[in-house]
């Protein structure tokens, strides 16, 4: 094993410690204290889930509210969306069409405005710093607009009339559009999208970076490419039809917890569920959905996954390489292994395909997934007994350097059998937040098509940019070098949600102002400008009344399905504005000039939903339809196998496998992962009920021999180097080793946590995304107890 770096190596980083609060980021409510680990072999959800459920509502502060809310959320009768994951809502009508994690989202949002005028007066940006994130959101709700000081280094109220103003000054104070970027976070409404975009690009700018430059980038741009369009093409019609449903990194009795009421039924008609995954989780084995009553008095649970398939950090694209080999050789002897007419009526590029699976060896094949031959023909076997397959995936896949080149051999396993376009069969990309998909939908995007902006110019009276702009990571880089200027951004907690933490806080502080838009206190508000705004808005579960009355907003889920969304309490503050409200007023402050009825928009979001009829693909009479019972679907072409590639059929990838497999002598390949008390940047404790952890989260999952290599044991305190592309390392110290289920030379550790190990330059060139879930490190044991951070 080479030997750990010291702090007198010259591009070393010392994560714990390099930034004012360190120490705090990502933690939950206590620093590590009393924690304990033990196996997890209960079912996912059940019993465990509703516990859980009946905690959350006790310690909520309105808990009354969170009754109702569960009563309310994902319904089609004036509910509101879940501003959690995009998992489709349940189209019969369920009337407890709710998870736990949904719970403690919606939950955890319906706090009091305890973060006002009085709060900020009583703490320093510099004091709140050194809080866990867990602690600053758990102050509460965000109550008025407020004001960086930096006399007193606090915030302080400001009109809302007065930061539009400052806003519009500083923008139209900038040598060029350019110098500005407008962030948005996946719970953005369509309406706000449409807003937000139309305001930037009307101001004279592409820099729209989003988080899905961050997640499922990979999974756009390589669907893109090979059917024509950047979405999956499953709806939940064809989930219950499916004879076989492939998870690959992905872990859904946390990321979407009611997926799990879809994998029991298909274990009930006797669907073959496989999980592909590195780690073994709970969601692989045994379910009780928590609404089969039934089910759960009697403690009768249901499969949720009948294989599992151990695939090595990183090799995916190998074992889809694996399938599709073993699939071209039962076909020299099956005729009907192909689906030989739909290859050659909807396919190009099959023969150059097939050529270069068959000069892609099994030996190269075995070595990059990091799973048996036999186990990889097992697999195939199983597709080929199946006429109907669905392939679903999550950020296991798309955090990779190679994140496209996997999508598309997804795609060209489907493909082999026409696995598209057929009912109960097809790719399914699993989005994370609530509107993430509608984000890009409605126009977010970096990267705009011609089309999109010559239906915008036409429509709205602008002349849009035609360049691209920046994503996230290039923004980043362009407010280190003070290109960009000014960051503005709608929702999210950007300053832990980016890689490489010391850089990211350093770009923000580069700026000359920073604006954002939230629901609750959170580490990118201590993380600012040198001017900097807070700028309160109203959360999913509120009423939003404007001069046109109650109003409500559509979202679009995983499966590009569209409805309504209508807010069930009082606002939690009076000064709190909708997004709408909050983008329309700083539009009108930074384009004075404009044509555009930013007021009217306000006024009626009908308005700017009959002006999105108009632009967006698909939203055509939007307000009848999204008004209708479960709302409507967006038309997805090849799902009726209609290819908008320029071929006009279905495109095969005839690529090399790639050769960045194996991390090195005595280093490991590190995947962030997420805890199932956790929503991305939110962590509402330090335990993981699925992994059997409780009360810490500073943790590596390695395997047992690889611990034994290190001479560590459960519980050890090691130090984690990463390796970046550019030369520079990367420590954290102070974690524990945990034993798990893992393959040998892999490890896992809880993002954000562990984001600051990913830099600048550990970027996909394929899709623009950091490779969190692709990371070489290095793990040692702790060289001394004062090295705790």
């Amino acid at each position: 094993m080479a030997p750990s770096p010291t702090p007198a190596d010259d591009a070393e980083q010392l994560m714990m410690g390099a930034v004012p609060g360190a120490a705090a980021l990502g933690r939950g409510p206590a620093p590590d204290g009393e924690h304990s680990r033990h196996e997890y072999h209960h079912p996912a959800a059940g019993w465990g889930a509703a516990r859980s459920v009946a905690s959350v509502l006790v310690r909520s502060p309105e808990p009354i509210e969170g009754i109702r809310a569960i009563m309310t959320m994902n319904q089609e009768d004036g509910g509101f969306d879940c501003p959690g994951c995009a998992w489709p809502d349940d189209p019969t009508g369920l009337r407890l069409d709710i998870c736990e994690n949904g719970v403690k989202h919606a939950t955890w949002e319906m706090a009091p405005a305890r973060a006002d005028r009085d709060f900020f007066a009583t703490h320093t940006v510099a004091e709140l710093a050194a809080w866990s994130d867990h602690d600053l959101e758990a102050v509460g709700r965000l109550a008025e607009p407020m004001t960086y000081d930096p006399d007193s280094d606090r915030y302080l109220p400001i009109s809302w009339d007065d930061a539009f103003a400052l806003v519009g000054q500083v923008l139209r104070g900038l040598a060029s559009p350019h110098e500005a970027a407008f962030y948005t976070s996946g719970r953005l409404s369509n309406e706000a999208t449409f807003l937000y975009q139309l305001w930037v690009r009307e101001y004279g700018t592409n820099n729209l970076p989003d988080c899905s430059n961050m997640c499922h980038e990979a999974s756009g741009r390589a669907l893109t490419a090979a059917i024509g369009s950047g979405k999956g093409t499953t709806d939940l019609a064809d989930w219950e039809l499916a004879d076989a449903i492939w998870l690959m990194g992905d872990n859904a009795a946390s990321n979407a917890p009611r997926m799990l009421t879809s994998l029991a039924e298909a274990d009930r008609r006797g669907a073959a569920l496989v999980h592909i995954n590195p780690l073994i989780e709970a969601a692989s084995r045994r379910t009780i959905v928590p609404h089969e009553l039934v089910d759960m008095a009697t403690f009768r649970t249901t499969r949720t996954g009948t294989m599992n398939v151990q695939v090595r950090i990183g090799g995916d694209l190998a074992l889809m390489r694996g399938v599709a080999k073993a699939v071209l050789e039962a076909a020299e002897t099956d005729p009907d292994a192909l689906d030989r007419v739909f290859i050659e009526q909807h396919t190009h590029g099959f023969d150059a395909y097939r050529a270069a699976v068959a000069a892609t060896p099994w030996a190269d094949i075995v070595r990059g997934a990091g799973v048996p031959e036999t186990d990889i023909r097992r697999l195939a076997t199983s597709y080929l007994s199946a006429q109907r397959v669905i392939i679903a995936w999550c950020l296991g896949l798309t955090q990779h350097e190679h994140g496209v080149d996997t999508v598309r051999e997804i795609t060209n396993v489907l493909l082999l059998r026409g696995n598209i376009g057929r009912e109960g069969a097809g790719p399914a990309p699993v989005r994370g937040h609530s509107n993430v998909q509608g984000n890009r939908t409605c126009g977010i995007d970096h990267r705009p098509g011609a089309a999109f902006l010559d239906r915008l110019a036409q429509v709205c009276g602008i002349d849009p940019p035609r360049e691209h702009g920046l994503g996230t990571v290039a923004t980043i880089e362009a407010m280190l070098r003070r290109e960009v200027k000014v960051f503005v951004a709608l929702g999210g907690n950007f300053a832990l949600a980016a890689p490489d933490l010391p850089r990211t806080f350093e770009a923000l502080r580069n700026c000359d102002l920073t604006v954002q838009v939230s629901t609750k206190l959170n580490r990118s508000h201590l993380v600012h400008g040198r001017r900097a705004l807070i700028l309160p808005c109203l959360g999913r579960t509120e009423h939003d009344v404007q001069a046109g009355g109650e109003q409500g907003v559509t979202v679009e889920d995983s499966m590009a399905m569209v409805h309504m969304s209508y807010g069930m309490k009082e606002p939690a503050s009076p000064h709190l504005r909708s997004e709408c409200s909050i983008l329309g007023g700083m539009a009108r402050a930074t384009l004075p000039g404009s044509r555009t009825p930013w007021q009217d928009y306000v006024d009626d979001y009908d308005r700017i939903r009959d002006t999105m009829a108009q632009v967006v693909d698909g939203f055509a009479d939007v307000n009848t339809r999204a008004r209708c019972p479960h709302g409507f679907r967006l038309p997805q072409p090849a799902r009726e196998r209609v290819w908008l590639t320029p071929s006009g059929r279905a495109e095969f990838w005839s690529g090399p496998l790639p050769d960045d497999v194996d991390p090195g002598e005595g280093r490991l390949m590190l995947t962030t992962i997420r805890s199932h008390d956790q929503f991305n940047t939110s962590i509402y404790s330090n335990d993981d009920r699925y992994r059997g952890l409780k009360g810490l989260r500073t943790v590596i999952f390695m395997n047992a021999d690889d611990m034994r290599e290190r001479g560590l044991a459960e519980f050890d305190l090691i130090d984690v180097t990463s390796f970046s592309r550019d030369g520079t390392r990367r420590t954290v110290y102070g974690y524990r080793a945990v034993a798990y289920d893992v393959p040998p030379g892999n490890a896992a550790g809880y993002m954000p946590e562990l984001n600051v190990l990913c830099g600048l330059a550990d970027l996909s060139s394929q899709s623009e995304q950091p490779v969190t879930k692709h990371l070489v490190v290095e793990v040692t044991r702790q060289a001394s107890a004062l090295r705790t951070g």
